[in-house]
């Protein structure tokens, strides 16, 4: 006989991660949901709120996290920054895995935290105790990790497409990113700067080299370079855009390499990296670009590059490197059922490998 589904909890079912969440674990194979938490529509079944969603038995409750523990073998986190980090103690001795798609528990270093998010981290302790979870970084160590730390959606487009130059030490000064992403990255419930009517007619840039993935991604390229045997030596600077669109990022990162590196060298590099990675569609430097519409509400990234002439002031060998995602699904709920997958001994792609939308 089959295995029985595993049961998941999700705590904070309302957002649109949270809707995601439901999305994909609803008709997945392996997992049974047993609750979803919220403070908003308690009482009301799961369709009744997202609309896209088919019966399902269940309905939103108000109840603490560490009671919605007590059913689940795994409980997704899907609170706000700062929320997360003061539930996670109350869930430690639940026994469950735990998958936090907040910022709180990314960082390692407490000071990053503080900095960017603009508090001190309520439980520094933890800090460190959490696997990153990048599957494309991670793999390993995710598949043996009971607490997963969720990658931001900016800081997931932005590492995919700097990891392979980072593994390979040629990343080496600044790296200058670029980034629009759409307006269901700035939450559910409407704010002044964010609500759709207005974005739909503007463009605009928002924490220009202060946005709190700065951290995240700088440390997970880190990451990379170490494992490649090489000390970390880029610093980034990056620029977030407020874009007209309801899903997607397109991300574009400059830097110089060595002038002996070519586009040859580039794309045995990049196809070297993620060979092996399903969700990584690597396109190439060619004429064919990676772009939104392509991978709109799938687990697909897209990665392509252009490659420069030598600067003759610097003498190095510019690239761009553009990278495009889902920010709900592998920039957000989606990479998290990734990791479930891996934690859970089931092949990665279970579940989450539907095609994107067309157009």
């Amino acid at each position: 006989m089959p295995p029985s589904p595993t049961p998941v909890a999700i705590v904070g079912g309302t957002g649109y991660g949270g809707a995601e969440l439901i999305r994909l674990l609803v008709p997945h194979p392996a997992v049974r949901v047993v609750r979803v938490t919220s403070i908003d529509h308690v009482g009301q079944p799961l369709e009744a709120v997202h609309r896209n969603l088919p019966p399902t038995g269940l309905r939103f409750e108000d109840v603490p996290p560490a009671a919605a523990a007590a059913e689940a073998d795994v409980v997704f986190l899907a609170l706000p920054h700062k929320v997360s980090a003061t539930v996670v103690p109350d869930l430690l001795d639940a026994g469950c895995r735990i998958i936090d798609l907040s910022g709180d528990f990314r960082l390692r270093d407490a000071a990053a935290y503080e900095r960017f998010y603009g508090q001190p981290h309520p439980h520094p302790e933890l800090l460190g105790t959490f696997v990153y979870g990048l599957c494309e970084l991670n793999r390993d160590r995710i598949a043996e990790a009971t607490r997963v730390a969720s990658p931001g959606c900016f800081a997931t487009t932005i590492a995919l497409g700097l990891l392979p130059f980072a593994h390979r030490g040629a990343l080496r000064g600044p790296v200058h990113t670029v980034a629009a992403t759409g307006s269901s990255g700035s939450g559910a419930y409407p704010k002044p700067a964010t609500h759709h009517p207005i974005r739909a007619q503007n463009l605009k840039i928002y924490k220009p080299l202060a946005h709190q993935h700065t951290p995240e991604i700088e440390q997970a390229v880190a990451d990379a370079a170490r494992r490649g045997g090489h000390e970390p030596a880029f610093s980034l600077q990056f620029v977030p855009v407020s874009a007209p669109l309801p899903r997607g990022i397109l991300a574009n990162s400059l830097f110089e390499v060595d002038p002996a590196v070519d586009a040859d060298t580039i794309a045995q590099w990049v196809a070297s990296y993620y060979e092996g990675s399903r969700f990584v569609r690597v396109l190439g430097g060619g004429a064919v670009q990676a772009e939104v519409v392509a991978v709109k509400g799938s687990m697909y990234a897209e990665l392509s590059w252009t490659v420069g002439a030598v600067d003759p002031v610097s003498g190095k060998r510019q690239v761009v490197v553009t990278t495009a995602l889902d920010n709900l699904v592998k920039g957000g709920a989606g990479q998290a059922v990734q990791s479930m997958n891996l934690m859970l001994g089931r092949p990665e792609h279970e579940g989450i490998d539907a095609p994107a939308l067309w157009p």
